[in-house]
């Protein structure tokens, strides 16, 4: 009789995945090989990759045009993952390092927006930039403004326009 309950015991300590939640795990590991074999390889280097999946990485940029051979690499890489331990520090540096690209965009759109506010109000917005970054000139900035404000007027190419974006970017981001 004892026997009966401690195997009653053991049967209740078992966890039971349904299949549904396997697919999905499995299909989040698929979503993470394909996410690490889209990036550069120098992307890659910065994540905690083990070596089997470095060479793993390596064949998949190899046979990438064979539709066929990379799906069943991309699964093989999934089942590499499913073993490996640190797939949490993985992921957490993958979406950092995604993360990084839309951050870059926000900037750049900092960057436009000043460029036209500095276009748009002239010296108040360039005495206001002069403030809050010191590091530019008075006079280049003025110049770049009158240049892209005549070249807006004519309707010419936006040479010093871009000139005057790429001179607040090096000085918004230093």
């Amino acid at each position: 009789m004892a026997k009966k309950s401690d195997n009653h015991i053991e049967d209740e300590e078992i966890i039971y995945v349904s299949k549904s939640e396997l697919k999905r795990d499995a299909q989040q590991y698929q979503q993470l090989g394909i996410d690490i074999a889209e990036l550069g390889k120098k992307q890659r280097d910065k994540l905690p990759l083990s070596n089997e999946l470095l060479e793993a990485m390596a064949l998949a940029d190899k046979i990438r045009g064979k539709h066929d051979a990379y799906r069943r690499h991309m699964n093989y890489i999934a089942k590499v993952l499913r073993t490996t331990d640190n797939v949490e520090d993985l992921q957490r540096a993958l979406d950092t390092l995604l993360n990084k690209n839309n951050q870059a965009e926000v900037v750049l759109n900092q960057v436009e927006r000043v460029r036209e506010e500095v276009i748009s109000q002239g010296d108040s917005k360039i005495n206001e930039l002069l403030d809050a970054y010191p590091s530019m000139e008075r006079q280049k900035l003025r110049q770049l403004v009158r240049q892209a404000n005549k070249e807006l007027k004519a309707e010419k190419p936006a040479k010093g326009y871009k000139e005057l974006f790429q001179y607040l970017k090096d000085a918004i981001l230093d």
